[in-house]
């Protein structure tokens, strides 16, 4: 996701060629350094994918977390309704219409 945004990889750092000129950089240096450059692009990209596995991992136990909430709602809510002796038809459309908002995800909280 956030790699697109970034412009060089660490094969690209690698595969980088320097034109030599007579007074240029010790090329030593520059490869040391460069290798310094390529190991924090590495860490760079394996933090990201890891927060993004943690993210999508953290979504999955929101909506199944929900889910739960919901179904606990409707239990209570059903629990309620039978503790009276006498079960209306108002009382049947409600809760028909309640199993029907959670299915179709219309549930609003």
């Amino acid at each position: 996701m956030y790699q697109s945004k970034v412009s060089l990889s660490p094969q690209d750092i690698l595969e980088k060629e320097f034109k030599i000129d007579t007074r240029g950089y010790r090329l030593k240096e520059v490869d040391q350094f460069l290798d310094i450059i390529i190991g924090d692009y590495e860490q760079f990209y394996a933090i990201i994918n890891n927060l993004e596995k943690e993210k999508e991992e953290l979504l999955h136990e929101i909506m199944s977390l929900k889910q739960e909430l919901r179904n606990a709602k409707m239990n209570m809510e059903i629990a309620k309704t039978t503790d009276r002796t006498e079960v209306s038809n108002v009382d049947i459309m409600r809760r028909l219409s309640h199993l029907e908002k959670i299915v179709y995800g219309k549930d609003e909280e």
